[in-house]
Protein backbone atom coordinates (compact mmCIF):
# COMPACT_ATOMS: atom_id res chain seq x y z
CA UNK A 1 0.00 0.00 0.00
CA UNK A 2 3.01 2.29 0.38
CA UNK A 3 3.25 2.57 -3.41
CA UNK A 4 -0.13 4.30 -3.33
CA UNK A 5 0.81 6.91 -0.74
CA UNK A 6 -0.70 10.26 -1.61
CA UNK A 7 -3.65 8.66 -3.37
CA UNK A 8 -7.22 8.58 -2.15
CA UNK A 9 -9.45 5.68 -3.13
CA UNK A 10 -12.72 6.80 -4.75
CA UNK A 11 -15.45 4.47 -6.01
CA UNK A 12 -16.46 4.93 -9.64
CA UNK A 13 -20.16 5.16 -10.41
CA UNK A 14 -21.70 1.85 -11.35
CA UNK A 15 -19.29 -0.45 -9.58
CA UNK A 16 -17.87 -1.39 -6.23
CA UNK A 17 -21.09 -1.27 -4.18
CA UNK A 18 -21.99 -3.66 -1.39
CA UNK A 19 -23.68 -6.05 -3.82
CA UNK A 20 -22.14 -6.65 -7.24
CA UNK A 21 -24.34 -5.70 -10.15
CA UNK A 22 -25.34 -8.46 -12.52
CA UNK A 23 -24.80 -7.80 -16.21
CA UNK A 24 -26.37 -9.82 -19.01
CA UNK A 25 -23.74 -11.19 -21.39
CA UNK A 26 -24.15 -10.84 -25.15
CA UNK A 27 -23.77 -13.66 -27.68
CA UNK A 28 -24.28 -17.40 -27.26
CA UNK A 29 -24.01 -17.22 -23.47
CA UNK A 30 -26.90 -14.74 -23.21
CA UNK A 31 -28.63 -16.91 -20.63
CA UNK A 32 -25.72 -16.88 -18.19
CA UNK A 33 -25.13 -14.10 -15.70
CA UNK A 34 -21.81 -12.74 -14.71
CA UNK A 35 -20.63 -10.20 -12.18
CA UNK A 36 -19.40 -6.79 -13.26
CA UNK A 37 -15.90 -6.10 -11.95
CA UNK A 38 -15.61 -3.44 -9.26
CA UNK A 39 -13.89 -0.38 -10.65
CA UNK A 40 -11.81 1.86 -8.45
CA UNK A 41 -10.14 5.11 -9.45
CA UNK A 42 -7.12 6.58 -7.71
CA UNK A 43 -6.98 10.35 -7.70
CA UNK A 44 -3.91 12.30 -6.67
CA UNK A 45 -4.59 15.11 -4.19
CA UNK A 46 -1.71 17.53 -3.97
CA UNK A 47 -1.24 19.93 -1.11
CA UNK A 48 -0.55 23.65 -1.29
CA UNK A 49 3.21 23.28 -1.75
CA UNK A 50 3.13 20.21 -4.01
CA UNK A 51 5.09 20.44 -7.21
CA UNK A 52 7.03 23.50 -6.12
CA UNK A 53 10.78 23.56 -5.86
CA UNK A 54 12.79 25.08 -3.03
CA UNK A 55 11.44 28.42 -1.77
CA UNK A 56 14.74 30.18 -2.45
CA UNK A 57 17.38 29.65 -5.12
CA UNK A 58 19.98 28.91 -2.41
CA UNK A 59 17.70 26.59 -0.41
CA UNK A 60 18.76 22.96 -0.28
CA UNK A 61 16.44 20.25 -1.55
CA UNK A 62 16.07 17.52 1.04
CA UNK A 63 15.51 17.30 4.77
CA UNK A 64 17.40 20.51 5.56
CA UNK A 65 16.34 23.82 4.01
CA UNK A 66 17.10 27.48 4.55
CA UNK A 67 14.31 29.63 5.95
CA UNK A 68 13.90 33.20 4.76
CA UNK A 69 14.65 34.73 8.17
CA UNK A 70 18.21 33.44 8.61
CA UNK A 71 17.08 30.13 10.09
CA UNK A 72 17.40 26.54 8.97
CA UNK A 73 14.49 24.08 8.94
CA UNK A 74 15.09 20.36 9.42
CA UNK A 75 12.46 17.74 8.57
CA UNK A 76 12.64 15.05 11.26
CA UNK A 77 11.13 11.57 11.52
CA UNK A 78 11.06 11.03 15.29
CA UNK A 79 11.37 7.58 16.85
CA UNK A 80 10.56 8.03 20.56
CA UNK A 81 11.15 5.47 23.30
CA UNK A 82 14.72 4.53 22.33
CA UNK A 83 17.45 3.64 24.82
CA UNK A 84 19.57 6.60 23.77
CA UNK A 85 19.13 9.56 21.45
CA UNK A 86 20.87 9.19 18.10
CA UNK A 87 20.61 10.15 14.43
CA UNK A 88 19.61 6.88 12.77
CA UNK A 89 19.46 7.84 9.10
CA UNK A 90 19.44 10.78 6.72
CA UNK A 91 17.18 10.35 3.68
CA UNK A 92 15.93 12.74 1.00
CA UNK A 93 12.66 13.21 2.92
CA UNK A 94 13.70 13.48 6.57
CA UNK A 95 16.38 12.94 9.20
CA UNK A 96 15.55 9.89 11.35
CA UNK A 97 16.24 10.52 15.02
CA UNK A 98 15.78 8.01 17.84
CA UNK A 99 14.72 9.82 21.01
CA UNK A 100 15.44 8.61 24.54
CA UNK A 101 12.13 9.83 25.97
CA UNK A 102 8.55 8.54 25.91
CA UNK A 103 6.07 10.18 23.52
CA UNK A 104 3.95 11.71 26.28
CA UNK A 105 3.54 15.18 27.77
CA UNK A 106 5.96 16.68 25.22
CA UNK A 107 8.94 14.87 26.73
CA UNK A 108 10.10 13.50 23.38
CA UNK A 109 9.82 16.93 21.74
CA UNK A 110 11.93 18.53 24.48
CA UNK A 111 14.52 15.75 24.22
CA UNK A 112 14.60 16.14 20.42
CA UNK A 113 15.37 19.87 20.70
CA UNK A 114 17.97 19.24 23.42
CA UNK A 115 19.68 16.52 21.36
CA UNK A 116 19.72 18.57 18.14
CA UNK A 117 21.23 21.52 20.01
CA UNK A 118 24.00 19.23 21.26
CA UNK A 119 24.68 17.71 17.83
CA UNK A 120 24.66 21.05 16.00
CA UNK A 121 26.56 22.81 18.83
CA UNK A 122 24.01 25.61 19.31
CA UNK A 123 22.09 26.91 22.33
CA UNK A 124 18.94 25.01 23.36
CA UNK A 125 16.93 28.22 22.99
CA UNK A 126 17.91 28.40 19.29
CA UNK A 127 16.20 25.07 18.50
CA UNK A 128 12.39 25.14 18.41
CA UNK A 129 9.74 22.72 17.23
CA UNK A 130 7.84 24.44 14.42
CA UNK A 131 5.42 21.69 13.30
CA UNK A 132 4.41 18.19 14.35
CA UNK A 133 3.97 18.47 18.11
CA UNK A 134 1.83 15.33 18.17
CA UNK A 135 3.22 13.59 15.09
CA UNK A 136 6.33 11.60 14.27
CA UNK A 137 6.87 13.81 11.22
CA UNK A 138 8.23 17.08 12.62
CA UNK A 139 9.83 20.30 11.41
CA UNK A 140 12.47 21.84 13.66
CA UNK A 141 13.53 25.46 13.21
CA UNK A 142 17.12 26.31 14.14
CA UNK A 143 18.45 29.86 14.49
CA UNK A 144 22.01 29.32 13.33
CA UNK A 145 24.65 31.08 11.26
CA UNK A 146 25.45 27.87 9.34
CA UNK A 147 24.28 27.02 5.85
CA UNK A 148 21.85 24.11 5.31
CA UNK A 149 24.68 22.10 3.77
CA UNK A 150 26.80 22.50 6.92
CA UNK A 151 23.86 21.43 9.12
CA UNK A 152 23.23 18.41 6.87
CA UNK A 153 26.93 17.49 7.01
CA UNK A 154 26.91 17.54 10.84
CA UNK A 155 23.77 15.35 10.92
CA UNK A 156 25.31 12.86 8.46
CA UNK A 157 28.51 12.76 10.52
CA UNK A 158 26.47 12.01 13.67
CA UNK A 159 24.52 9.28 11.82
CA UNK A 160 27.72 7.52 10.74
CA UNK A 161 29.27 7.52 14.23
Amino acid sequence: MSALAGFRRLPVRGGGGAMPRKVRAAGPEAESWRRAPAVTAFVVFQGKGAGKGPAEPGAAAGPVAAAGDGCVRVAVRAKPGARSSAVTDVTAEAVGIAIAAPPSDGEANAELCRYLSKVLEVKKSEVTLEKGGKSREKVVKIVVSMTPDEVLEKLKKEASS
